[in-house]
């Protein structure tokens, strides 16, 4: 594990030379600053509200890459103060699919700093959030020895076909997607990593249902206090060193965890996904957009779904746990 681990900093520093700095505001960080890491393209329409969202829970500094946008995205983003770009051209899939980008920021600029890594369109929910900001989150890790804290994917949706609900930007993305699946997860241990590795929900069950084992893995860790050496193997599902994915007690158990609501199916879905299949630059062959672009514009409701309240209403369905955390 400690070869892999080095391997893939000397990969972050070698992939370093891809990115063009397009703005360093990294001068204004200050040492408990919480930051936050992102990889994306063609992301314009979700930025104010993503921006926003992280900056009212105690985000400080935006690290972010954009990997050939088309649209607003560099413009937009090199007028925000907090924010620090970088932008490459070079390919999404040799980078091990944005990763060694990440490590590389991480590595250079997050030392020290608790971390949140996260896409556009992920937003962090965590035990007291309507109350409390990430820092008060990151102080009361850190009171418990705690690096890490993970938390589930969950996939949200709108009630009805998704291509009849206009996102426009600086909405909530809620508001338009709010309804969620509350079971239908599969769990297993991953024995290499130490993690577990999730499955299911909406997408397991129209775009895969045919095999449930290749459906996208939901399991993430998105929150780390960095260290120069620590590394992400797999998007955020995994880290290095090995002791990072003990996120959970034995299957599932009381650590305190969080989710990520993914509000990836906005109507802006069906064009995305014919653009990211026709890139071919994600995983597997980019089996999932191919799937995707099969099923065309799916009503992912259905009568099992709910809708999304507040984190308590997912610590009931077991989706997270604010453990001992008071």
């Amino acid at each position: 594990m400690r070869i892999r681990r080095r391997r893939r900093l000397i990969r972050a520093a070698r992939k370093s030379f891809e990115l063009r700095r397009i703005r360093n505001n990294t001068s204004a960080i200050r040492p408990r600053d919480v930051l936050l890491v992102a990889t994306m393209r063609n992301e314009c329409v979700r930025l104010p509200f993503f921006l926003k969202y992280y900056r009212d829970h105690g985000v400080s500094h935006f690290l972010i890459i954009d990997n050939g946008s088309s649209d607003d995205t560099v413009s937009y983003l090199s007028d925000q103060p907090d924010v620090s770009l970088w932008s490459t051209q070079a390919g999404y899939k040799a980078s091990h699919f944005g990763i060694d980008w990440v490590n590389w920021l991480c590595r250079r600029y997050a030392h020290g700093h608790w971390t949140v890594v996260v896409d556009p369109d992920e937003f962090l929910v965590y035990p007291f959030c309507d109350t409390r900001p990430i820092p008060a989150l990151t102080d009361w890790l850190d009171s418990s020895g705690i690096r890490s804290f993970s938390a589930m994917l969950l996939d949200v949706y709108p009630k009805g076909p998704i291509n009849q609900h206009v996102y426009r930007a600086g909405d909530n993305p809620l508001d338009v997607s709010s309804w969620f699946d509350p079971g239908n997860y599969s769990i297993k241990r991953n024995w290499e990593y130490g993690n577990l590795w999730i499955q299911g929900g909406p997408r397991a069950r129209i775009f895969f249902a045919d095999r449930p084992e290749q459906a996208p893995a939901l399991n993430k860790i998105p929150l780390v206090k960095w260290h120069r050496k620590y590394v992400y193997v797999s998007s955020t599902h995994m880290l290095l060193p090995r002791g990072l994915n003990q996120v959970y007690d034995e299957w599932g158990g009381e650590k305190a965890s969080g989710v990520l609501l993914h509000a990836k199916f906005l109507n802006t879905f069906g064009d995305k996904a014919r653009e990211e299949l026709e890139r071919g630059q994600h995983y597997a062959g980019s089996a999932e957009y191919r799937a995707y672009a099969e099923q065309g514009a799916q009503e992912l409701w259905c009568k099992w779904s709910e809708k999304y309240i507040n984190w308590r209403q997912l610590e009931i369905l077991g989706l997270m746990s604010k453990g001992n955390w008071a």
